[in-house]
């Protein structure tokens, strides 16, 4: 009998608005993007991926997606994949821009303007958090842009992995 109480309580408590916040919370946007090694040091240039989530579906039809709103970026981070201890410190600064798939309604979410010269591999970013992202997770595919200048030039063209933790809230 025990367990199937606790069968039924997990159903409906996974059914809730308070759980699907908490589930579509936990899970990460996460996209690897590369630095070609002959981008010119002192000069902004950009790198765009498609990001993922383990749980990105945030769409209203049938994900229970409709159950959640107000996401936010509550956390961003940006590691060094290939070579793995690649010196972020080789940039001077990084903006991360959010947007649909198609490019449109392009955000900015997370930036660095101050990255020391011996940083390491792996740097946490500042977060914007003013804007609700609601319209872009809903979308199959996010979009990221990451804006950068190279602090010197560089022998490797690294491939930088950023993730995007977001936060929602239940419907009311």
């Amino acid at each position: 009998m025990k367990p199937l109480f606790l069968v039924a309580f997990i159903l409906v408590f996974a059914s809730c608005a308070m759980m699907q916040s908490i589930v579509k919370s936990t899970f990460p946007y996460t996209t690897t993007v590369t630095i070609p090694q002959t981008d010119k040091p002192g000069e902004e240039h950009s790198a765009t991926a498609m990001a993922t989530s383990f749980d990105q579906d945030f769409r209203k039809d049938g994900n229970n997606g409709a159950k959640v709103s107000e996401v936010r970026m509550v956390s961003a981070k940006l590691e060094s994949r290939d070579p793995s201890d690649f010196n972020i410190g080789n940039l001077t600064m990084v903006k991360v821009y959010m947007a649909k798939a198609d490019g449109t309604d392009e955000v900015l979410v997370a930036s660095r303007t101050d990255i020391t010269a011996g940083v390491g591999n792996t740097m946490v970013l500042d977060i914007d958090n003013s804007s609700f992202l609601d319209q872009h997770v809903r979308q199959t595919q996010v979009k990221i842009r990451m804006v950068y200048k190279l602090r010197n030039a560089i022998q490797v063209s690294p491939s930088l992995h950023i993730i995007l933790g977001l936060s929602a809230y239940p419907n009311r």
